[in-house]
């Protein structure tokens, strides 16, 4: 009797998953592709930054006297004073001292003196297209966050309609045929499924984060949502505005760096400064943990108070000061990054490949939509041409901000619309020949203007990568048959 029963309950079970599976995956699809391609470029945010910017000095270290002498200067030129006052301090992927404010940023040389102003438009835009897709940011993390959560989902009920998905893990036919392009899709999905879950995961925790506190502090702290994250990231000292000189500088560095000297100082937080309520926050990165780091906190006089529990607090507060590296990359240096950035670009195949499938199944059951199959042409391709030519006018002409955002969803948009009107076109292709050019572009451009620097270390292994990448679609373009199915 068991025999008639349970394989009738598990092809119900396969078909119901399948079905989930592809609700999700057309409703939510184009806008998790989008964060697939951005996030994997993001992994790079620093070498991107370095690259933009090549001619800024750059240090492996730098001394508490320094940083402190250009972070004062960065302070006395602020016009009305800032609320706090920001070093970031050199590390291997970002070999730069930054001194930031509510309102700028200047790098910092060597021995203390101010540099020309921080200025990475294309990066900054680019994640900021990934953080909150450029919308308002409270509701940009919430959509983000909620398809973090629908690409968990998808990753779950695709082992779950997929019962010889391990099985078949080393099973793989080439071709142009709906089965080698399930077989990429699901190989994909296997051997790269612990990172894929895991970034969907703390995708979703990074976007819901900042709802969920607004929500709980309505509830039970009247709308305080840093009532809300104490318990996580500390307590806030209590605001006390009478005028005050800025506190030592120099002093917090030198303290950390002499006590706990196993400690890599990262980041500097001045809190209020130029008043009687300032207070110091040093972040040191532990080594071989996955934390961003530790507060080691201190009062107006520069005495130390005590760290807040990022490193050796509850399990709670260590798990959430190690989600945004696990997220990003950030732990284990160059390997895990190049690691990330192949993770992520196998989940960008997955997703895209995903809904072929779905298209290729459609026209073996006769029912076929080529202006929604060309509309994805569009999307899957559209994409990472659209980002180049933003990069292309960011470099040539100075664009950012409104500029490079406007430029991108309009481009995408008109791409993806004109795909659905004329889907004879082979659109895969057409983009890849475009996405090509405006690689090639982007080096040139980004050569003539940063000539004396072209072969610094802030500049040719992305200029490199960029070149490698040219190449690759180049050949995918013009090597492929003029009627294969797009991909």
């Amino acid at each position: 009797m068991s025999k008639s029963i349970w394989p009738k309950a598990s092809s119900g079970r396969v078909a119901s998953s399948l079905q989930a599976h592809m609700v999700l995956a057309l409703a939510a699809g184009g806008l998790i592709y989008i964060l697939a391609i951005t996030g994997t470029l993001s992994v790079l945010n620093r070498e991107f930054q370095r690259w933009e910017q090549p001619s800024a000095p750059e240090m492996t270290q730098i001394s508490p006297e320094a940083a402190a002498k250009a972070a004062k200067a960065v302070f006395e030129s602020e016009t009305p004073s800032t609320t706090h006052l920001y070093i970031n301090f050199p590390r291997p992927d970002l070999p730069r001292t930054v001194i930031s404010t509510d309102t700028q940023a200047f790098f910092a040389t060597e021995t203390g003196e101010v540099g020309e102003a921080e200025n990475f438009p294309w990066t900054q835009f680019l994640l900021d297209l990934h953080y909150y897709l450029h919308l308002p940011h409270i509701l940009g993390l919430t959509v983000v966050g909620a398809l973090g959560a629908i690409l968990l989902g998808l990753s779950l009920s695709g082992f779950l309609a997929h019962p010889r998905i391990f099985r078949d893990a080393f099973t793989f036919r080439r071709g142009e045929s709906r089965i080698a392009k399930a077989d990429l899709h699901n190989r994909l999905s296997v051997w790269t499924a612990p990172f894929h879950i895991s970034n969907a995961l703390t995708g979703a925790i990074l976007g819901l984060a900042s709802v969920l506190a607004f929500a709980i502090a309505a509830v039970d702290f009247e709308g305080d949502t840093t009532k809300v994250f104490s318990p996580i990231f500390g307590e806030e000292a209590p605001m006390d505005e009478t005028s005050s000189n800025i506190s030592d500088i120099a002093k917090p560095i030198a303290y950390v760096q002499e006590n706990y000297p196993d400690l890599t100082p990262t980041y500097y937080i001045h809190h209020d400064p130029g008043t009687a309520g300032q207070h110091i926050s040093v972040i040191g990165w532990h080594s071989n943990r996955l934390i961003f780091g530790e507060y080691y906190n201190f009062n107006s006089n520069g005495e130390f108070e005590g760290v807040t529990g990022m490193s050796n607090g509850t399990l709670g507060q260590q798990i959430a000061g190690s989600i945004y590296n696990v997220h990003f990359g950030n732990w284990g240096g160059t390997w895990v990054k190049i690691a990330y950035v192949i993770f992520g670009a196998a989940l960008s195949i997955i997703t895209a490949t995903g809904l072929r499938i779905y298209f290729a199944r459609r026209r073996d059951q006769g029912r076929p939509a080529p202006i929604l199959e060309s509309m994805w042409s569009g999307l899957v391709w559209g994409t990472p041409s659209i980002l180049a030519v933003c990069l292309v006018f960011s470099l040539a002409l100075g664009w950012e901000g409104s500029s490079l955002v406007s430029t991108f969803w309009l481009g995408l948009c008109a791409i993806i619309s004109v795909a659905g009107f004329r889907p004879s076109i082979d659109w895969s292709r057409l983009l890849q020949m475009s996405l090509t050019f405006s690689l090639v572009l982007i080096v040139v451009i980004h050569a003539l203007t940063n000539s004396a620097h072209i072969m610094s270390a802030a500049s040719w292994p992305i200029s490199g990568a960029i070149i490698a990448i040219a190449i690759l679609v180049g050949l995918k373009s013009f090597s492929k048959p003029k009627h294969s199915v797009p991909v």
